[in-house]
């Protein structure tokens, strides 16, 4: 058993049912990445790990690869690295292949006064570049985009998927960081317990677009209507929250990692054989919009079912 396994929270594998899964981070040597690969290297469903980043990153990803490489975990760690103008459709087909999920929280952070959409131009461009080697080298995979503004980037590389014949399922925006954040939350002003409160957050993953659904929460029975405006705005600047606490010197970086590895093992555990749901922002047809973020339930081949949003009030 990792020595980890008691600081976070994995769902136990059921019986004969833990994969020996190939996972890659890409952007592994960053503020999320590093974190996100030791949850990763210590998850039961992973036996093969791959780190990588760019040359220019402040850690060599072969650095963060052999410091996990240490971890008493039967997953193996390999890094790999490409200069900032290799074309990962060229240079990752060792790095790619065979892997079964990929996460990706590659990408410019924001700094305070920026919004999401102005990282539009320079994370697109990143995502565009990693999922066309995925299409080219694990087109089976499943891929976790942490890449902001997901609201847009999200659409963008299903479109890709899209037009080369590839299911578009595959590709799956992470929003679990507001599910993490709005359970927090709902736990620190009413006292119940963790592991009784699972908040659906649906929409999107800025701003307005993050609807947490309080009414489907029994720990929120009891807590006053004119208090969840409030709390809905508390889970929706969360992130900004955490940019200008930062002062400039970074984002939601570990809370970040702990969301995506929630996520992650969301879909190593449906691909091991156990449907496993969890929040996420997918091409979808529970709302009149074509992405939308709701419950899916992950099985063996990603994605199997996207929820409806289920019974709501007036005010949601």
């Amino acid at each position: 058993m990792s020595c980890f396994s008691g600081c976070f929270e994995w769902a136990q594998p059921e019986a004969g049912k833990v994969g020996n899964f190939k996972v890659c981070v890409c952007g592994g040597a960053g503020g999320i990445g590093q974190p996100l690969s030791l949850l990763m290297a210590s998850n039961p469903h992973v036996s093969e790990l791959c780190v990588y980043d760019l040359t220019l990153a402040m850690v060599p990803a072969e650095g963060v690869a052999t410091d996990l490489s240490h971890l008493e975990t039967k997953c193996k760690v390999k890094g790999f690295a490409l200069d900032k103008d290799d074309l990962p459709r060229q240079k990752l087909e060792e790095c790619l292949t065979g892997c079964h999920l990929v996460l990706v929280p590659a990408g410019m952070p924001r700094k305070p006064g920026m919004t999401r959409a102005d990282l539009l131009g320079i994370n697109a461009g990143i995502a565009k570049n990693i999922v066309e080697a995925c299409a080219k080298f694990c087109p089976q995979a499943v891929l976790g985009l942490i890449v902001n503004p997901v609201n847009s980037v999200v659409p963008a590389m299903c479109e890709l998927y899209k037009k080369r014949a590839l299911d578009p399922r595959k590709i799956c925006g992470v929003t679990s960081l507001d599910i993490v954040r709005a359970n927090k939350f709902v736990h620190e002003i009413t006292g119940a317990p963790l592991d009784t409160i699972d908040v659906p957050v649906v929409g999107g993953h800025a701003g307005t677009t993050i609807l947490p659904l309080f009414s489907q929460v029994p720990a929120m029975k009891g807590v006053s209507a004119d208090k969840i405006p409030a709390l809905d705005k508390h889970v929706q600047d969360a992130g900004t929250d955490v940019v200008n606490a930062k002062g400039g010197k970074g984002s939601a970086t570990l809370s970040m990692a702990y969301a995506g590895a929630k996520f992650a093992n969301a879909v190593l555990s449906g691909l091991a054989g156990s449907d496993t749901t969890e929040c996420a922002y997918v091409m979808s047809d529970v709302s009149e919009l074509p992405y939308f973020a709701s419950k899916v339930t992950f099985g063996e081949n990603g994605v199997k079912k996207v929820h409806s949003i289920g019974a709501i009030n007036d005010y949601e």
